[in-house]
C-alpha cells in the first residue's frame, strides 16, 4: 500500500476537523483527567475514530464508489464497527475535559436547548433508535436510490453521514442506554431484544442480495468496477458482508450489555448491607 493512499480523494474538512479534533480533544482530557481511563478504552476510542477516517477521507472512499463489496465495507465501519469501538471507549468524560473552554461552552448551550433534548430523547429510546438503524441500511440500498446516491456528490456524502450519525446515536444507546433508563427496572432487557430484532432484517436483506440471482446494482458497471471481479460475484460479497458481519456485531453488542448486567448486579450485592448477605444465605 502506498503513501497515496492516505490522501484523501474528496478532501472533506469536516471528517478531518471531527476526526482529528476528537482525538487531539481525547489526548488532551486524557492528560487533564485525574483518573485515566482504562488502556483498552483508549484504545477502542482511538481505532475507532481512524477506522471512519480511513473509509471517509482517504483512497478507500474512491473504491468503495467502484466497487459495491468495498462500499458495504464502508458502510460496517460507518454504521457498526466504528461507533460500536467509540461508544464501548465511553470517551464522554474525557472528551468534555479536552475540549477547550470557549467550544464547550457553545457546545453545552446548544446541547441544552428544549429542541436539542427532546429530538435526542425521540431517536435514543430504543424502538425508534432500532427502527432508524436498520430503516437506513434498507433506504440506501434500495437500488433506484443507491444508483443516484452514488453519482450525486452531496447525496453520497449524506449518505455516509447519516449512517454514521446514526452508528454513533444508536450504539450509544447501547451501550449507556437512553434518557430515563436509569428509572426502568429493564434498559439491560430492552437493549438486547433491540439487537436480536434488528439481526433478522439485517440478515434478511444481506441473504436477498447475495443469494437473488439478478443484478441490482448497475452503478457500478456504469461507473467501471476498478478490479477484474464479476458484477455478481462483487454482489454476493456485498450481500454476505451485509449478512454475516453486520449481524455479528449485533451479538457483541449483546455480549457487552450482558456483561455490563453482570456488573450492576455484582455492584449492586456488594453494596448491600451485610445483614442483607446473611439473610440471602439463610434464606
Amino acid at each position: 500500500m502506498s503513501a497515496d493512499f492516505f490522501l484523501p480523494y474528496e478532501f472533506s474538512p469536516a471528517v478531518l476537523v471531527l476526526c482529528l479534533g476528537g482525538l487531539v480533544f481525547y489526548l488532551r482530557g486524557l492528560y487533564l483527567a485525574p483518573v485515566k481511563p482504562g488502556f483498552g478504552r483508549v484504545i477502542s476510542f482511538t481505532i475507532g475514530v481512524l477506522l471512519m477516517y480511513v473509509v471517509m477521507q482517504t483512497r478507500y472512499d474512491y473504491w468503495s464508489q467502484h466497487m459495491f463489496f468495498v462500499h458495504r465495507l464502508q458502510h460496517l465501519v460507518l454504521h457498526h464497527l466504528g461507533p460500536f469501538l467509540i461508544a464501548l471507549s465511553g470517551p464522554g468524560a474525557v472528551l468534555g475535559l479536552g475540549t477547550p473552554g470557549l467550544l464547550r461552552r457553545a457546545l453545552a448551550a446548544v446541547w441544552h436547548r428544549p429542541l436539542t433534548q427532546r429530538c435526542y430523547r425521540i431517536v435514543q429510546q430504543p424502538a425508534i433508535a432500532g427502527l432508524l438503524f436498520v430503516g437506513l441500511i434498507y433506504f440506501w440500498l434500495v437500488p433506484g436510490i443507491h444508483f443516484y446516491a452514488m453519482l450525486s456528490r452531496p447525496l453520497y456524502a449524506l449518505m455516509n453521514w447519516s449512517m454514521a450519525v446514526d452508528g454513533l446515536l444508536f450504539w450509544w444507546m447501547i451501550m449507556h442506554g437512553w434518557p430515563g433508563a436509569q428509572h426502568s427496572s429493564r434498559p439491560y432487557g430492552w437493549r438486547i431484544l433491540v439487537l436480536f430484532l434488528i439481526t433478522l432484517p439485517q440478515i434478511a436483506i444481506g441473504a436477498y442480495i447475495a443469494l437473488c440471482g439478478k443484478s441490482l446494482y448497475s452503478i457500478y458497471a456504469v461507473c467501471g468496477r476498478i478490479w477484474p471481479i464479476p458484477a455478481a460475484t462483487d454482489q454476493q460479497l456485498g450481500g454476505l458482508i451485509t449478512w454475516i458481519p453486520a449481524s455479528m456485531m449485533s451479538l457483541f453488542g449483546m455480549l457487552v450489555v450482558l456483561h455490563q448486567l453482570l456488573h450492576a448486579e455484582k455492584r449492586t450485592h456488594d453494596d448491600l448491607p451485610a445483614s442483607s448477605h446473611v439473610l440471602s444465605v439463610s434464606s
